[in-house]
């Protein structure tokens, strides 16, 4: 029994279109470079929701042309297996993605900004890719939003053309986990667990406040004492904790005296007698 006349002409159809399908995958060249955290020394380089990649700089180098763009993809370590490079711009996964599929694109760079040059020539500061660094991203289908939990996390390079086609890839990242701050219910504060250099400080700072707490009444009581009692008071009397002032009775010159009337001189009877 024969085969329909047109079968063979549909099987070489369906053929040619797995072939197109995967032509970009198996012209898809394997860079041998793998993304991972900058060696410069940076505070904050891993944090709760960021970490600081190193720039591919010269990583694409002969594989790229001026209108291809150089992406970033962003999976948790156990979906990057089953990651699949979108053939076209729409199939690009965005950030929301990664909740749901496990992984996501973003920070699209033109090779321009890329430069094989020195990265500290004239650029002020270290050449470094902060994934999760833009907070204020809500909108924007590839936005640098902050990662959601720690990880662990791994990345890769993509290079695409302008319509969207993979060109190159670099190997995926060791796994990338974020720094997580402890919940105040697991901070031990029982004096006990605390080392002996961290209690001799305490000591020690407790110690010199209240010395400087003691200076301070001391000092406090001497200026005080000098405003209620002078030292230099000649005049002045200190009777308990007030003071008074001693009054001399002004004397009175001779010269000054009032005259005495006639018989009333000192030592005489100033009435008239009576007797007969």
């Amino acid at each position: 029994m024969g085969l329909p006349r047109g079968q063979p002409l549909l099987g070489l159809h369906m053929l040619l279109m797995a072939l197109n399908c995967l032509r970009p995958s198996l012209s898809l060249e394997l860079v041998p470079y793998t993304p991972q955290i900058t060696a410069w020394d940076l505070e904050g380089k891993v944090t709760a929701t960021t970490f600081s990649l190193e720039q591919p700089r010269c990583v694409f180098d002969g594989h790229a042309s001026a209108s291809d763009t150089v992406w970033l993809v962003v999976a948790f370590s156990n979906a990057s297996r089953s990651f699949q490079n979108p053939e076209t711009l729409a199939n690009i996964p965005a950030s929301p993605q990664l909740l749901t599929d496990g992984h996501y694109m973003t920070l699209p760079l033109s090779l321009d900004r890329l430069p094989c040059d020195d990265p500290l020539v004239g650029s002020g500061g270290a050449p470094v890719l902060r994934v999760g660094h833009d907070h204020g991203c809500h909108q924007r289908p590839f936005c640098n939003t902050p990662l959601p939990g720690p990880g662990p996390y791994r990345v890769k390079f993509l290079l695409m053309d302008a319509g969207g086609s993979p060109r190159a890839e670099t190997k995926w990242s060791d796994p990338i986990t974020l720094h997580q701050g402890k919940t105040p219910g697991s901070i031990d504060t029982w004096p006990g667990r605390r080392s002996g250099s961290m209690i001799v400080i305490t000591s020690i700072l407790s110690s010199l406040t209240g010395l400087l707490l003691l200076a301070f009444l001391a000092a406090s009581t001497a200026h005080f004492s000098s405003l209620w009692w002078p030292e230099e008071a000649p005049e002045q009397l200190r009777i308990g904790s007030f003071m008074g002032k001693r009054y001399m009775t002004h004397h009175i010159p001779p010269s000054e005296a009032a005259t005495l009337p006639v018989g009333c001189e000192p030592g005489q009877d100033p009435l008239p007698s009576l007797s007969p």
